[in-house]
């Protein structure tokens, strides 16, 4: 039984070698490259996943590039906006091998292995990166940074670098190929960074100082305007309402006067019962209330509180001239005499 064990555990080996050289694998996230003698023809590319046959080196080699989707991350830089703003922008692309056999003829001089090749592919695809952010050149500070999504261009700009990385552009000496000749496919560019140097960050304070005062001064001039829209209208309001009420009172008043115009005729019938008439009046309503007043029987209306203001009236008469001040004094000076003389006759 050991003598079989050997002979075929040989057997076995020599046969995994020829596997090995005859054969390789493809994974469902790969691509492999075919070359014959090192180099790739067009029927080269091998999509297909599964075991396939290959020649022996060095007749033929195989070389597997993942499919997948990779991530490049830049440094951070410093661009200049087009308002002369210092920003300092990282970003990032998202990249993968879409034709492996341009990929692996610009690449293959890196070195024999995939890892080699997609080494360089990223050397060359940060540098790609770096030099379209220099886009960055075209944008104002305001359209870069902007609450208003209408007015916020950073996805444009993102744009424009992912366009420049696949196609390729620029002026004069920076004129360059797009990274879709190297078989490379940029899925994705973003700007996952952007920070502001100090000198920056006092510049933008400023502005939007200025640009709060500019809208402070907006709303202070629409208040302005609305208050005095406001109080025009109220002063016209006022004035329509004051003409009414003037209107008003002289049709009252004139009314008044019509309807008063009857009774006045009445008074000016018999003007001695008016006047007697007004001063019972304006006597009902001074002692309304309890009080003490101390007046001249010469005054308006405290004619008929003089002794004498009755004396002489025949029946239905009226009083038309009280005493006068002069009369008082003349009666008050005879009852004062009296009294004096009786006071000296005393024994």
């Amino acid at each position: 039984m050991q003598k079989l064990l050997r002979p075929l555990l040989a057997v076995l080996f020599v046969l995994a070698i020829i596997a090995f050289a005859f054969t390789y694998k493809v994974r469902f996230t790969e691509k492999a490259v075919v070359t014959t003698f090192g180099k790739a023809g067009e029927n080269a590319v091998v999509s297909t996943p599964g075991l396939k046959f290959k020649w022996p080196y060095p007749i033929q080699s195989v070389t597997k590039y993942d499919t997948q989707v990779r991530v490049l991350q830049t440094q951070s830089q410093t661009q200049q906006t087009a308002d002369d703003a210092q920003i300092i922008v990282e970003a990032f692309a998202a990249w993968r091998v879409s034709d492996p056999l341009a990929f692996f003829q610009r690449f293959s001089n890196a070195g024999g292995r995939a890892e080699d090749h997609f080494a360089q592919a990223e050397d060359i695809l940060r540098t790609s990166l770096r030099s379209a952010l220099g886009e960055t050149s075209k944008y104002r500070l305001d359209e870069l940074f902007n609450a208003d999504p209408s007015k916020n261009k950073l996805g444009e700009l993102e744009g424009r670098i992912h366009d420049l990385l696949t196609h390729g552009g620029g002026e004069g000496d920076q004129q360059q190929g797009g990274l879709s000749e190297y078989g490379i496919e940029v899925a994705l560019v973003g700007i996952n960074r952007v920070l502001l140097p100090e000198d920056t960050t006092k510049e933008v304070i400023k502005r939007m100082g200025a640009n709060r005062d500019r809208l402070a001064q907006e709303l202070e001039s629409q208040g302005a305007a609305r208050a005095t829209a406001i109080r025009a209208k109220a002063e016209a309001d006022a004035r329509k309402i004051r003409a009414f009420a003037e209107r008003r009172a002289a049709e009252i008043r004139a009314k008044g006067e019509a309807e008063a115009s009857v009774y006045l005729k009445q008074q000016a019938s018999n003007p001695e019962l008016a006047v007697f008439l007004q001063n019972v009046e304006m006597m009902r309503k001074a002692m309304a209330k309890r009080f003490t007043l101390v007046l001249s029987a010469s005054d308006f209306g405290m004619g008929l509180f003089s002794p004498s203001a009755l004396e002489g009236l025949a029946p239905g008469e009226f009083p038309t001239k009280l005493p006068d001040d002069a009369d008082l004094f003349k009666g008050r000076a005879s009852r004062g005499s009296m009294i004096r003389d009786a006071v000296e006759g005393a024994p």
